[in-house]
């Protein structure tokens, strides 16, 4: 099935709301049995047709995030680079490239994290951005640091709480693994480690510098 031919199937099933798709059909299956069911099914087109194009499109949102985040930075670059600034290696794919940062210049390293905060329980978001800012803290670089963000102020309001470290270390046995041999028991909240380090990383609202990356939604 190709791409066209999935998001077709998938709207045609969602109509104007999922979720008031869903909750219309979690009424019309109530006292369903065997028979009736499978002619609900079938009515409304829920077979493996339907299934398949769902996960056409999942793969999509997949590579749609990489480049989100390749266009993301590719995009600021012009902005940001200074004159005489030269960029000695960029890393946009997903997954380990090798590298350590986004970007590597003869003057800055520098992580991109293109999330638009939603203020509420951001956990796994919290904890990718600590891994960023722990990285270029910890960096051995005469190099400045940089770390873009879409906004400052959740960004920060995270940085600056007291989310315990070991909750935000939790998922990623290497980066706890790597802060408990520099630091062993001084820190344990999030502030505590940030107001030791925040001067070695110069946080960055890039929107006000490119504003178009301000619609963007997804994290990396």
């Amino acid at each position: 099935m190709d791409l066209e031919e999935s998001a077709r199937r998938v709207k045609d099933f969602e109509g104007a709301s999922l979720s008031d798709r869903l909750w219309s059909l979690e009424y019309e299956f109530q006292g369903l049995n065997k028979q009736t069911a499978a002619e609900l099914c079938q009515s409304n087109s829920l077979d493996a047709n339907l299934l398949a194009a769902a996960f056409e499109l999942k793969k999509l949102a997949g590579q749609i995030n990489v480049l989100i985040h390749a266009a993301g930075i590719l995009t600021a670059l012009p902005s940001i680079l200074e004159k005489e600034e030269v960029v000695e290696y960029l890393s946009l794919g997903a997954g380990s490239t090798g590298r350590a940062f986004d970007l590597e210049t003869n003057r800055r390293v520098a992580e991109f994290k293109f999330i638009n905060w939603r203020g509420g329980a951001e956990s796994i978001r919290q904890n990718s951005l600590f891994k960023d800012f722990y990285e270029l803290a910890e960096a051995d670089t005469p190099r400045q640091r940089y770390l873009y963000l879409l906004g400052l102020v959740q960004p920060l309001k995270f940085l600056t709480g007291r989310r315990s470290l070991s909750s935000v270390m939790s998922k990623n046995a290497t980066l706890a693994a790597d802060f408990q041999k520099r630091y062993g028991t001084q820190f344990t909240v999030v502030r505590e480690y940030y107001e030791h380090r925040k001067d070695r990383v110069e946080l960055v609202d890039v929107t006000p510098v490119v504003p178009e990356l301000a619609g963007l939604s997804e994290a990396f």
